[in-house]
């Protein structure tokens, strides 16, 4: 019978063997024995404060914050602090603390502490300390997060019998940003003077301060809108105007007809009945364009046949000698009317031209009925969604800035050119007198 010998190698592994189980043993000794944090995070939370989604937490609003964390039994904890995301403001007036203890967490147990703020951070200091075990609820009124909103986040640490120690796996709150316009008239809304100015009903419906903010920006964009479909359709509706103007005082029968009826029934229907005929019309005839390029042209075409009788009164009063001293210098027909005729005609009909252009703005907002958004469609969305008056009230001032200072240049132009008849007049009679 052989017997065994071991080699020292073999004697080696069975040493390392030991060594590692050794090792192992007080590996999982040290962690059973080392303690569990004695707080945990259990959640943190903002309240929603959006009037059009329960759900929402908006910037520049107030909300509240609700942290909760678990504590513990025998922990000892001596302070806790909690450190609210920068740019965000609070108050601690009503701020409220909480330990809830038992096992279903209904029993409130009163907590004795000293509360201090630092900047951001709210400190917690506990005498005694917290040794029982339960949630600590702490709920932070008058909450305004940032206008911009984002993920905001909360940060918190504490002290307890074995030093010091962060609060990990804190949730962030998600705040979505609102506007300027909007954050203006959420400061508004809080104001005592706003609620007693809307507690009267006419008041609210036609000038609540809050509205008028919000929609300003709203309505804003369909400024825009009316005033590039004017824009475009004002200056394309002078070159038809002419050429209408001139069909009109052509000699030629078929021109002067085909101009004529243009115009009577241009000036003759309503350009509400227009934009219908437009708009309904020409689709079910198989010919469809996009809304803006088919509301600029039906403006420019309505435009055009008022502009021509404007036209058509200035080539009128241009008097008939200058033509024929045109002609007698040997200039044409067509040189004559560009050089002579034209840029006297222009400045003569300049107030009427600013008229046309004022109810053209004017007429624009009946392409709401379109659904073109403009002026009057922006703002009767507002109204459809709030039920006031106020946001028609902002549009009608988008349509008196344009529209007031453009009748004051009326006017000027209107007196400066009664002032220049009366020079004119003035000369000729002096100079009959004195060929006289």
């Amino acid at each position: 019978m052989e017997t065994y010998t071991p080699t020292p190698s073999a004697h080696l592994d069975r040493a390392l063997t030991r060594i590692a189980a050794v090792l192992a043993a007080l590996v999982l000794a040290l962690a059973l024995a080392a303690p569990a944090d004695a707080m945990e995070t259990v959640r943190c939370t903002g309240r929603p404060n959006s009037d059009n989604d329960p759900t929402v937490i908006m910037g520049a609003t107030q909300s509240r914050i609700t942290f909760e964390t678990a504590i513990e039994e025998g922990e000892g904890v001596s302070q806790l602090v909690l450190t609210v995301p920068e740019g965000t403001t609070f108050g601690t007036d009503d701020l409220s603390l909480t330990l809830l203890t038992g096992d279903d967490l209904l029993t409130r147990t009163k907590v004795e502490y000293r509360m201090s703020v630092d900047g951001q951070d709210i400190v917690f200091d506990f005498s005694p300390a917290i040794t029982q075990a339960g949630h600590l609820s702490i709920m932070i009124d008058d909450v305004y997060f940032p206008q911009n909103g984002g993920e905001m986040q909360v940060a918190a640490s504490y002290t307890d019998a074995t030093g010091d120690h962060e609060l990990d796996d804190i949730p962030p709150i998600s705040v979505q940003g609102i506007s300027t316009a909007e954050s203006i008239a959420h400061w508004l809304d809080e104001q005592p003077w706003v609620e007693a100015w809307n507690s009267n009903r006419f008041l609210h419906l036609f000038f609540d301060p809050t509205l008028i903010v919000t929609s300003f920006p709203v309505v804003l964009n369909g400024f825009f809108t009316s005033i590039a479909v004017v824009a475009i359709s004002f200056p394309l509706a002078i070159p038809l105007a002419l050429l209408l103007a001139t069909m009109r005082l052509s000699k030629f029968v078929l021109w002067r007809g085909i101009a004529t009826t243009y115009v009577n029934f241009m000036r003759g229907t309503p350009l509400f009945l227009q934009i219908y005929v437009a708009f309904f019309g020409l689709p079910l005839a198989g010919l469809s364009l996009p809304k803006f390029p088919l509301g600029v042209i039906v403006l420019m075409l309505n435009s055009g046949a008022y502009m021509c009788e404007i036209f058509r009164a200035g080539i009128l009063s241009i008097d008939k000698g200058q033509t024929e001293a045109a002609r007698s210098l040997g200039m044409g027909r067509l040189q004559t009317m560009v050089y002579i005729v034209l840029p006297q005609m222009f400045r003569n009909v300049i107030p009427n031209l600013t008229n046309e252009f004022i109810t053209l703005y004017k007429d624009s907002s009946l392409l709401a009925a379109v659904g073109i958004m403009e002026l009057v469609m922006y703002a009767r969305t507002i109204v459809a969604s709030t039920g006031s008056i106020t946001p028609y009230i902002v549009a009608a001032f988008f349509y008196l800035i344009i529209t007031l200072p453009l009748s004051k240049v009326t006017r000027h132009l209107e007196e400066r050119m009664r002032t220049h008849s009366g020079r004119k007049r003035a000369r000729a009679r002096k100079a009959a007198v004195k060929e006289g």
